[in-house]
């Protein structure tokens, strides 16, 4: 294992991983605010990785100043399958969590959102 890969569990990211797990079984969405460098990405990474039952499965996406609408639709389309017409979803027996890291980071489009 290499140094940058160890992460040492503290009481708050212990409860942080616990909450975000115990919502997403719950079937409820979750935003992690927080300051920069608090270890939000590395705890909730680790949480989806590790601690979800087999039926669940993650889509990570991660946001910059050049990501665009297209680009996050073409990463969810073609992870989807088609039930039918005009339907998309996990597959059969799974369930997705989507994460979105970074989501601050996109650049602003013609109208200003």
């Amino acid at each position: 294992m290499s140094y940058s890969d160890i992460v040492v569990p503290t009481f708050d990211s212990i409860r942080m991983q616990f909450m975000t797990k115990l919502l997403l079984l719950n079937k409820k969405q979750v935003l992690c605010p927080g300051p920069t460098g608090t270890g939000k990405s590395v705890n909730i990474a680790i949480m989806l990785q590790q601690q979800l039952p087999e039926d669940y499965q993650y889509i990570p996406i991660t946001f910059s100043a050049q990501t665009s609408s297209l680009q996050t639709q073409n990463a969810l389309d073609e992870k989807f399958e088609k039930r039918k017409k005009g339907v998309y979803g996990a597959p059969t027996g799974k369930r997705f969590v989507i994460f979105i890291d970074d989501l601050n980071m996109p650049k602003k489009e013609y109208y200003g959102a």
